[in-house]
C-alpha cells in the first residue's frame, strides 16, 4: 500500500511525496510582454515551501495569439526565459521539482490577442466564428509547442505539461464536437490525437529522454472509452504522466463513476489509473479539500498522485498539514479564485490568513 508521504519517480524526476500543485492561472500577475513577474516567483516559492511534491506552473501561452488575455504569461520568445528561470530556481531551492503547462486557447482566442483558430470552423464562447487551421498552420503550431518546451528546459524546468483539456486547442482536436476534419487530423482516435501526440513525440526527441512530459488530458469527451484510447496515443508518443480532468464533452455520462468519497472528475482519474496501472502514473483532481480526501485516494491505490488547486491556493502549507498533521486554513469552496472580480484569483481564505493579494 502506498502512502501520501511516499516518494514517486516519474521518468527520472523524483517527487518527494504524492501531492502536486495543479496549474492555476494568476490572471493579474503578468504584463503584456508575457514575462513572469516577482508575484509569480513568490507565489510558486510559497507553494514549494509548503511541501508540495511537484509544482505545475500555470497555463502558459506558446504564441501571443494563444493567450487568454493580454496579461497572460507566455513562452513564445527567448526574452521570457529569465523570469521563468527565477521560478524554477525558487522551487528547486526547496527540493521541489517543477514543470510548466503549455497552452493555446484555439477556437476561444481572445480577439485582443489573435484570431480564433482551431481544427474546424466553430462558433466560440465569445460569439466569434473560429476558422479551420490549414495543415501548414497545424504543423507550425506543433512547432510552437516544441519551441516553448525547449525554452522551458533552458529555464530549468524538470519537464512540461501539455494542456489537453478544459476546451483548449489540444482538447479541440480530440473532441468530435469541434473537430470535423476529414484529413490526417480528424475522424479516428489516432487522427484526433495526432496533434497532441506529434507535439509529445517531438518534445521527447528534442528535449531528451530524461525530460518529464505530462499531459492534462480529457477523461470524458465524449466518453471515457474514447478518451482512454486518446491517452494511449499520447503514451505511445512518449508521455510519462497523465493528469486527468474534463473537456468539452458529455461529462454527465461519467457521473455513475462518482462515489461519496470523490466526484465525477476525480472518478475519471481513478478509471484511468485502473487502465494504465503499472505503465504510466495517473493523477486525480477536483474538489479534494481535506487530508482524509487525499489519503483515501492514495492509500486505496485509486491513483498515483493527487493534484490540488483550491486547497493549496487557500493555504500554501496545506501539503504539510496532510503529510505531518497540524492546522491549516481550509478552502471556503466559494470559487472566487476561479470566478472572482476580474478573474483575478482572489482567495478569501488567504485574506483570513492575513495575505494581501
Amino acid at each position: 500500500m502506498a502512502f501520501v508521504t511516499d516518494p514517486i519517480t516519474i521518468n527520472k524526476t523524483v517527487l518527494k511525496n504524492r501531492i502536486t500543485f495543479a496549474p492555476t492561472v494568476k490572471f493579474d500577475y503578468a504584463g503584456e510582454d508575457g514575462k513572469a513577474t516577482s508575484k509569480h516567483i513568490e507565489h510558486y516559492k510559497e507553494r514549494a515551501m509548503g511541501g508540495a511534491g511537484l509544482i505545475v506552473v500555470e497555463a502558459t501561452a506558446v504564441t501571443p495569439g494563444g493567450r487568454f488575455g493580454k496579461n497572460h504569461m507566455g513562452l513564445w520568445e527567448d526574452s521570457q526565459i529569465p523570469g521563468q528561470r527565477e521560478i524554477t530556481e525558487a522551487c528547486h531551492e526547496y527540493d521541489t521539482p517543477v514543470i510548466i503547462q503549455l497552452n493555446h486557447v484555439g477556437v476561444g482566442a481572445n480577439p485582443e490577442c489573435g484570431p480564433a483558430i482551431g481544427p474546424s470552423e466553430h462558433t466560440n464562447w465569445h460569439g466569434t466564428v473560429a476558422r479551420a487551421m490549414t495543415i501548414c498552420e497545424i504543423k507550425d503550431m506543433e512547432r510552437s509547442f516544441v519551441d516553448a518546451a525547449l525554452r522551458a528546459k533552458d529555464a530549468g524546468y524538470d519537464g512540461i505539461q501539455l494542456h489537453g483539456c478544459h476546451g483548449y486547442l489540444i482538447n479541440q482536436f480530440v473532441t468530435k464536437n469541434v473537430n470535423k476534419r476529414d484529413d490526417e487530423y480528424g475522424g479516428s482516435v489516432e487522427n484526433r490525437a495526432r496533434f497532441g501526440a506529434n507535439i509529445i513525440r517531438d518534445i521527447r526527441k528534442e528535449c531528451g529522454d530524461d525530460f518529464l512530459i505530462s499531459i492534462r488530458t480529457v477523461g470524458a469527451d465524449p466518453d471515457l472509452e474514447d478518451c482512454i484510447l486518446v491517452a494511449e496515443e499520447y503514451v505511445k508518443a512518449g508521455c510519462d504522466y497523465l493528469q486527468v480532468s474534463h473537456g468539452m464533452g458529455e461529462i454527465a455520462k461519467a457521473s455513475d463513476f462518482a462515489t461519496d468519497k470523490y466526484n465525477t472528475i476525480c472518478a475519471l482519474g481513478v478509471k484511468f489509473h485502473e487502465h494504465f496501472k503499472g505503465r504510466v502514473p495517473v493523477s486525480c483532481v477536483n474538489s479534494l479539500f481535506t487530508p482524509d480526501d487525499i489519503k483515501y485516494l492514495i492509500e486505496n491505490d485509486l491513483c498515483d498522485t493527487v493534484d490540488l488547486a483550491r486547497a493549496i491556493l487557500a493555504d500554501p502549507a496545506f501539503p504539510k498539514a496532510v503529510l505531518e498533521g497540524g492546522e491549516y486554513t481550509p478552502c471556503f469552496k466559494c470559487k472566487a479564485c476561479q470566478y472572482g472580480p476580474f478573474t483575478a484569483h482572489k482567495c478569501p481564505a488567504a485574506f483570513k490568513r492575513g495575505v494581501v493579494q
